[in-house]
């Protein structure tokens, strides 16, 4: 990106948050598929994923369609937690 460069993300976006089922706070990734846990807007998932107690924040993902260059179609935790970081910004 060039200096002067707004980056704009629509926080109002269609999204879903997912959580992968778990066991001892790890993902059964064998014979499973994340269950749908909110479907709204990308804030409406991003304060529901921060709302989890951030030990179990790994087993969630949010699906979007893609606002590049921050937005990807699926976000793991560590980028939704630093999406929830920029919004305060952006």
């Amino acid at each position: 990106m060039n200096k002067g460069d707004e980056v704009q993300i629509d926080f109002h976006a269609r999204a879903v948050l997912r959580k992968w089922p778990s066991l001892n706070n790890e993902r059964r990734r064998t014979g499973s598929t994340p269950y749908l846990v909110v479907d709204g807007t990308l804030d409406d998932c991003i304060r529901e994923f921060m709302a989890k107690p951030a030990p179990a924040r790994h087993l969630y993902e949010i699906h979007s369609t893609p606002q590049p260059p921050l937005v990807t179609g699926v976000l793991s935790s560590e980028h939704i937690t630093e999406l929830a970081r920029l919004r305060e910004f952006l």
